[in-house]
């Protein structure tokens, strides 16, 4: 790990590409150029990253995962197996649509279960938690829970992962971690 991070040799990486200390890169996947890589990310096997991807600390991408240019993540992400991002509303193999590449965030902490797609245009709120196949048509408030074909929000969830029940003062406590939260108008902030 000469490099300060860790490739194996079966593993691409294009020319431009600023990879942190300790990120891993696994078999059979390819970092396409201008890439950036935060440090202790985890790329599993067979993935694709696109020209100028922007990846935080900590993301673990797990094996399979496309993820196209116009795509930034925060740090501590998580993206499922074989996951996708989209980056054209309209692709037609024969039009060149580069141009048009829309530009798709994802916030700290966020997970993106199994299978999912995310179409392109619509961000992903911090910690926000989106259900293995769910297809996500649009953006996602932060700490939100979406499932489904289009994805629909089923409730709230905390930085740790749990269900978030709220009072009728907006209160919501995570079980597990005891933190707290407020629900004000649609919009939850962790107290």
């Amino acid at each position: 790990m000469e490099k300060g991070y860790y490739s194996h040799e079966t593993a691409v990486i294009d020319e431009g590409c600023k990879i942190g200390k300790d990120t891993k890169i696994w078999h059979f996947s390819h970092i396409m150029a201008n890439c950036v890589l935060g440090e202790k990310c985890n790329i599993g096997q067979n993935v694709v990253i696109s020209p100028e991807v922007v990846l935080g600390k900590n993301v673990k991408v797990q094996n399979n995962v496309s993820i196209y240019t116009g795509v930034t993540c925060d740090d501590d992400v998580f993206l499922g197996p074989s996951m996708v991002f989209t980056n054209v509303i309209n692709p037609r193999s024969a039009i060149n649509r580069k141009n048009e590449y829309a530009k798709t965030h994802v916030g700290i902490g966020a997970s993106i279960g199994a299978n999912a797609t995310i179409i392109c245009g619509h961000d992903i709120g911090k910690f926000a938690f989106i259900g293995a196949g769910a297809v996500v048509t649009k953006n996602v408030p932060p700490y939100s829970l979406w499932v489904g074909n289009p994805a629909k929000q089923m409730g709230w969830i905390s930085e740790y992962g749990h269900r978030l029940v709220f009072d009728k003062n907006g209160i919501g406590i995570c079980s597990e971690s005891k933190e707290k939260y407020q629900l004000t108008n649609g919009v939850v902030n962790k107290i």
